[in-house]
């Protein structure tokens, strides 16, 4: 029986879309054994965080002509050791030459191996081969994740999907941007995928820990998933950052009105009124 489509698995459009590739590329990279979808209800494809993934660096290393057993034999050990659900922040994979690399928080390791590798590239310098250390700059990473973060809301009202794209590419160079976790999580929200926005709003906040919207919108993800009481201490909490937050004053209102708690719902009743009379 086919697995139920969820917020876990990716269509072939939305794919493309993210990567950029053909579907007659991703097809030649599935024929060739590099991923292997499952099959949705109705038969189409359906391809997970770890396939995006491979399916990007097999497309890749192809380009640099490496050989195909050698790509099979990286993409295992690699696929073994990816998170199984989409990290918000934090994780590039390249090719290096004829490796995989996989960078994260922790550093750069080879994925064929797992041994790690320093931050070195490869560059050729008068017909022999240099390495040249390279040093990031953070000014360089924070302005390309703007450039990002501008594109993303560019695309929202046409191509959601490649909006999404473009926050997370900007929130893997930049994990602080505030701004790029609140747009995903409306394209979220809109999306009806609550459990994908909770999960976003607690990577968020371990960068933004004082942002009363993060803790709002967090909360708002809860109500939806009838997380109650998880969803009142989280508006408490947004509150609590920003006392002129009339939305969450209405919402907690509900909430206690829903317990049963009359007294609580009228206080935030009255101060949602208050504020919004200001």
């Amino acid at each position: 029986m086919a697995p139920a489509d969820d917020s876990s698995t990716f269509t072939l459009a939305r794919v493309q879309a993210m990567l950029g590739l053909s579907r007659r590329i991703v097809a030649g990279l599935i024929d060739a054994g590099f991923v292997a979808p499952t099959r949705g209800r109705r038969n189409e494809w359906r391809f997970t965080f770890q396939d995006l993934m491979l399916l990007r660096t097999a497309h890749a290393l192809q380009a640099q002509h490496i050989a195909p057993r050698r790509i099979l034999r990286s993409l295992a050990r690699l696929k073994a050791t990816l998170p199984a659900e989409l990290p918000l922040a934090g994780l590039r994979i390249t090719a290096i030459g004829a490796d995989v690399a996989v960078r994260d928080r922790d550093g750069r390791w080879q994925a064929d191996s797992g041994q790690l590798l320093l931050d070195f590239e490869v560059a050729p310098v008068a017909g022999s081969v240099t390495i040249l250390e390279r040093h990031a700059s953070p000014q360089d990473d924070q302005g390309e994740a703007r450039v990002l973060f501008e594109r993303g809301q560019s695309l929202e009202a046409t191509d959601p999907a490649a909006a999404e794209a473009a926050y997370l590419q900007a929130l893997a160079l930049a994990p602080g941007l505030e701004d790029a976790y609140l747009n995903l999580g409306v394209l979220l929200a809109e999306a009806g995928r609550f459990s994908e926005l909770v999960r976003l709003c607690d990577a968020a906040l371990d960068h933004c820990a004082g942002s009363a919207l993060l803790h709002f919108n967090r909360a708002v993800a809860l109500d939806h998933l009838q997380r109650l009481e998880e969803a009142a201490a989280g508006y408490e909490r947004s509150l609590a950052l920003d006392p002129q937050l009339a939305d969450a004053h209405f919402n907690l209102a509900q909430l206690h009105q829903e317990a049963g708690d009359e007294r609580g719902a009228l206080r935030h009743f009255s101060a949602y009124r208050r504020l919004q009379t200001q």
